[in-house]
Parts: C-alpha cells; sequence; structure tokens
C-alpha cells in the first residue's frame, strides 16, 4: 500500500500521527525541515521513511508526495507569522492535489472569523482546502493538554500557582495531542466515513478551577489558579492574548456528548488522568 505523508512529523502533532499509523501498520513518509535530529531519527528507528521538505520549497514538498496515498497536514505561525503560515498550508495543499485524501489540523471554532490571529491563518487555509479538489477531512483541536507545562508554568506550580489567563470558573475544551492523532488515523483507515467533514475535538471541558484540583491531587500540595491580565500576557503574545480573550468573552462550544458519541472508538484522555502520569519531582526540581 502507498504510504502516507505526514508533516511537522518531528513536532508534536505530527509526531503523534506518524507513530499512531506506524502503530496501525501504516507506511508513513514522515517530512521534516530537520532529517538529521534527533527526533527524525527516532522516527526511522519506529519505521519512519523520513523525507526532507520545506514549505518554502514546492519542488521539495512534490517530491515527498511522489507515490503517496494520503497527506497529514499541520501548519503553524509560531516561529514565523500568521501570513507564512497560510502561505505554507496553501502551498501544501496545492502540491498535495493528486492524492486521494488530506487530513489538515486546524483549530477549533477557527471556521468562524474569531479574529484571534492563528486562527483565522488557518481559516484561510481550510477554505482553500475545500475548494481544492483533493478528498479532505478538517480536524479541530480544541486546547492541547500536553502543551501547557513548559517552564513558565513550572515555575508557577513550584510556588504553587496554577497560572492561566482564564477566570477560574470559565471552562475550557481540552484535547491530548495522542487523541487527535487517534482520530486523524481513524480518518486515513475510513476516509468516506470523514470525507468532507470538520470535526472541532475535545476529551473533556474543564475551569482552572478544576485543572488546579487535579494537580493538587497529581503533585501532592496545594496549587491555587491565578489568572494573569491580559495586558501582561500580550506582551509575550499578542496572538495568545487574542486567543484567552475569545476563550474568555465567547469560548467554543463543542458537544462533547455528540463528539464522543460519533467516534466511540477513541478513548479520551482526561486531563486529570494525563497529569497524574507526569514526573513531578524531576519536573518541578529547580534548574
Amino acid at each position: 500500500m502507498e504510504p502516507i505523508l505526514v508533516t511537522g512529523a518531528t513536532g508534536a502533532q505530527g509526531g503523534a500521527v506518524t507513530r499512531a499509523l506506524l502503530a496501525r501498520g501504516h507506511r508513513v513518509r514522515a517530512l521534516t525541515r530537520t532529517p538529521h535530529s534527533v527526533a527524525a531519527q527516532e522516527l526511522r528507528r519506529l519505521g519512519a521513511d523520513v523525507v526532507p521538505g520545506d514549505f518554502d520549497d514546492p519542488a521539495s514538498l512534490r517530491t515527498a508526495l511522489h507515490g503517496v496515498r494520503a497527506v497529514f497536514a499541520v501548519t503553524t505561525p509560531f516561529g514565523s507569522d500568521t501570513d507564512t503560515e497560510t502561505r505554507h498550508g496553501i502551498t501544501l495543499v496545492d502540491a498535495a492535489r493528486d492524492v486521494e485524501h488530506i487530513v489538515f489540523t486546524s483549530a477549533s471554532n477557527a471556521d468562524r472569523g474569531t479574529g484571534v490571529p492563528h486562527f483565522d491563518s488557518k481559516q484561510r487555509i481550510e477554505e482553500h482546502l475545500v475548494t481544492a479538489g483533493p478528498r479532505w477531512t478538517i480536524l479541530g483541536p480544541a486546547a492541547f493538554v500536553d502543551d501547557k507545562f513548559g517552564e513558565w508554568t513550572l515555575q508557577g506550580l513550584r510556588e504553587g500557582t496554577l497560572h492561566l489567563p482564564l477566570p477560574s470558573d470559565r471552562a475550557l475544551h481540552l484535547v491530548a495531542v495522542r487523541d487527535i492523532a487517534d482520530v486523524a488515523v481513524l480518518a486515513f483507515e475510513q476516509p468516506d466515513r470523514f470525507a468532507g467533514r470538520r470535526l472541532d475535538l475535545a476529551g473533556e471541558s474543564l475551569t482552572p478551577a478544576g485543572m488546579a484540583a487535579a494537580l493538587t491531587a497529581a503533585i501532592g500540595h496545594p496549587i491555587r489558579h491565578h489568572c494573569p491580565p491580559l495586558h501582561v500576557v500580550a506582551r509575550h503574545s499578542t496572538d495568545l492574548a487574542a486567543m484567552f480573550a475569545y476563550f474568555t468573552d465567547v469560548g467554543t462550544d463543542i458537544d462533547l456528548h455528540r463528539l464522543h458519541a460519533d467516534l466511540p472508538e477513541i478513548t479520551w484522555t482526561r486531563y486529570a488522568d494525563f497529569v497524574r502520569t507526569l514526573p513531578w519531582p524531576d519536573l518541578l526540581r529547580a534548574a
């Protein structure tokens, strides 16, 4: 069987999709700008065919796409800008016009003109994709569970505080990257079921107070939630500040009951279960 091309294969979503596809016996061609990196070497060890490619080099995309049957497409503005993300996504879609199926991972509510820069850039890619020709599926993940424990967050947790710019009682839809990957694999394995569909994805809806309670149980000492003002967040990223303002004022409206009933094959990851597995003594040890 022809391989599936996974873009961003050494990143969070692309890496998770690559591993999930390989575990299910699929051939994977893993596209990365860093084919000699440690992450790329690990994908080779697992059985992926790692190939170089750059969204700014359409010829490299055409070479990587030769002979593949489907594509997992992921784009990001972080490290560049939203206009670049849109251009990259459109370049990839145009290069992949002859494949059987494109699964594009976007963001929840990104099809609604949110005003959040990195949602709106994905919306422009979505709009191009649905008119480009190949069979398509769009996944709109909610906020990731997995990326909430960088050094800034860990520093707060060492002091007993979860810094998250949302009111303590404002619920946030959450999804684990491995669950996104499992849905993507399902879409590749059952393309007729998923063709022409856009699915916003979340495992649960949880308030920052609920997250703090789960962290208290996992870490073993009290964690309280603190909501940093958005103008402070904006000093670091106006894009992220706009996103949290949107989450606060509008929010996402994923029908969890309907979604989970529609995808009974997916075992959705709960925030409390995820944080319970983290190596807290190592993470909380001061650098």
